[in-house]
Parts: C-alpha cells; sequence; structure tokens
C-alpha cells in the first residue's frame, strides 16, 4: 500500500477507542460543538438574514478573533481549563497525508481503532479530535474526523508541501 506522506511536526495525545468509546465519542461531538459559542451563533445568524453584507469580512473576522482572545483570558484569569478525557499516549506525528499518518514511534495495534487529538499548529490553535485505525505500528488512516477539521488538515498539509517544496528549490540554488 502506497500512502504519500509530507514531513509536519504535529503531537498527538490518543487511547484505544475500546477502553471508554462511548466517552470519547462525546468529547469527539464537544470538540466540534466548542465552535459553537455564543459570538458564532451570532455570526451566523447574521450571515445567514444577510446582515453582515455590507460589513468588510476581514475587518469581522478580526473582530471575532479579538472576542475570542478575551473569552480565552477570561478562562486563563479565572483557571477555566477546557475539560479532555486523559489519554494514556503522547507522540510526535512525523508525517501527514490527507487520509493517513504516520506517527514516530510504534506504538499502534494493526486493526485497532483509536481515539487522538492532534494539536494543529494554526490559528486559532486548537485540538482537532479524530478517530483512526492502525495500519501497521506506525502508521495510521484517519476514519472520523469533523468536516471542518478535515478541510483545516487538508490546508494544513499543503502548506506544509510549499514549505518543502520551497526548502528543496533553495537548498539546490
Amino acid at each position: 500500500m502506497s500512502v504519500r506522506l509530507v514531513k509536519a511536526p504535529i503531537s498527538l495525545v490518543f487511547g484505544e477507542a475500546s477502553v471508554d468509546e462511548d466517552a470519547y465519542l462525546r468529547e469527539f461531538q464537544q470538540l466540534d460543538e466548542s465552535d459553537e459559542n455564543p459570538i458564532n451563533q451570532w455570526l451566523k445568524q447574521a450571515k445567514a438574514k444577510g446582515d453582515t453584507s455590507d460589513t468588510d469580512p476581514v475587518l469581522l473576522n478580526l473582530m471575532i478573533e479579538l472576542h475570542r482572545k478575551i473569552d480565552g483570558l477570561e478562562r486563563f484569569i479565572k483557571n477555566e481549563e477546557p475539560k479532555r478525557l486523559s489519554l494514556t499516549d503522547k507522540v510526535e506525528i512525523e508525517s501527514i497525508g490527507f487520509e493517513h499518518f504516520k506517527i514516530s514511534n510504534e506504538l499502534l495495534k494493526e486493526g485497532s481503532l483509536y481515539y487522538g487529538r492532534v494539536e494543529m499548529p494554526v490559528h486559532p490553535k486548537r485540538d482537532v479530535a479524530v478517530f483512526f485505525t492502525a495500519v501497521d505500528k506506525s502508521l495510521a488512516k484517519i476514519t472520523k474526523i469533523h468536516e471542518r477539521d478535515e478541510k483545516e488538515w487538508g490546508a494544513y498539509l499543503t502548506a506544509r508541501e510549499r514549505v518543502l517544496i520551497r526548502e528543496a528549490r533553495e537548498s539546490k540554488k
């Protein structure tokens, strides 16, 4: 099986899904809904009504990001951390593809289903919840990911490819 992968420095915490699949599914859903905060709900409603048609989209996105930052600072000051399930293993992802990733250590059991959180280095920084199956001891196939996260994953993969192409060109000069 030939899988095209691109080097990407990302971290992953994970555990075998059979340990508590219901709890993992619940957290998986919560991580998607965590972006359904009041400002996002307001924005969706405003866009649906057409209230944002006269607004500069860049300025609107900046205002929303400022609102999120203030919310984050408020949570930090109040020492409110998001509740996440404890996962048994932490590893570095060596390389990624559109549906696969390869971890730096051989920790997986071939054919087993796992749940994990990937620390995506995108703005805003956040965890992406994934279910994945081990193809071998270090290669995994993503079996379940939220649609928005899948788009970000693909965009990050594309950006990494561009960086590596640029580095290859520069090293040839």
